[in-house]
Parts: structure tokens; sequence; C-alpha cells
């Protein structure tokens, strides 16, 4: 008989840990929903006194030093760029004001040569004209020649005031 019981306290002993953690754990997540729902009152009180509005207000001035710093770093390179172009002579200057124009236009007359004989080849071997201009103009051709317009027609009249 005392081996029984002396085998029931064991066993219960064994088990004892992991019972008093299970309470422990109800007990943890009851204070963790009281915590939460405190805090959830209180950003509701602090909503409805106006602090909501300082919030967006500084996120606003944060937006707005970001801007002022990519202004600064545009203002900054512009006079790099001035800075090295002194002293130099007017064909110099002039070569280096055209290089990404130029090379603008090489990339277009490639696009335009390359998508004219890829329409040209497909003729030839009578694919049908659908596929053809699928598998010749495709998204990622019209996301770069839309990124080429939109920086010459979009950002760059715009810094210049146009």
């Amino acid at each position: 008989m005392i081996t029984l019981l002396t085998t029931l306290v064991s066993f219960l002993a064994g088990g004892l840990p992991k019972i008093l953690d299970f309470f422990q754990d109800q007990q943890d997540k009851k204070h963790e929903l009281s915590l939460a729902q405190m805090q959830t009152e209180r950003e509701l009180a602090l909503a409805a006194q106006g602090f909501a509005a300082q919030q967006r207000i500084e996120e606003i001035r944060t937006d707005q030093v970001a801007l002022q710093a990519q202004s600064d770093t545009i203002q900054a390179a512009l006079k790099h760029d001035a800075k090295i172009g002194e002293g130099a002579s007017q064909w110099v200057i002039n070569l280096r004001s055209s290089v990404r124009p130029i090379v603008t236009y090489i990339f277009v007359l490639e696009l335009v040569l390359i998508n004219f004989l890829a329409m040209w080849w497909a003729m030839k071997t009578e694919v049908d004209f659908t596929t053809a201009l699928a598998l010749v103009f495709t998204d990622e051709e019209m996301q770069i020649v839309s990124s080429i317009v939109a920086f010459w027609f979009g950002t760059q009249a715009f810094a210049k005031g146009r």
C-alpha cells in the first residue's frame, strides 16, 4: 500500500511543475491582456485630446526634412558639377553636358533597331503578328522607355522650371 501511495505521489510530483506552469501561463496571459487594454484606452484618450493631430504634424515635419535633405543633395551635386567645369574650354563643357542625352539617343535608337529587326524576322518567318508583338515589345522594355520619357520630359522639365 505504501508503495502504491509513494508511486502515486512521485507521479503527481513529477507533473507538478507542468501544472504550475499552466497556471502561471494563464496569469501571464491575463496580465498581458489587461496591459493591452490599458494601452488601447490610453491611446484612445490621447487621440480624443488631440494628440493624434500632433502625431500627424510630426509626420509632416519628417517628410519636410526628407525633402529638404534631397534638395540639398541635388544642390550640392549641381555645385560640384559647376566647380568641375570651371576653367575648362567651352567644347569640354558642351561635351560633358551632352553625354546623358547622347547615351539616351543611342539607347532609344538601339531599341528601335532591335524592335524593327525582330518584327522583320517575325514577318519573314511567318510568325503571327500578335505573337510577334508580345515577344518584341515586352513589359520590361516598356518600363525602360517610360523611365527615359519620365526623366527627360518629367523631372528634368520641372527642375528647370519649364
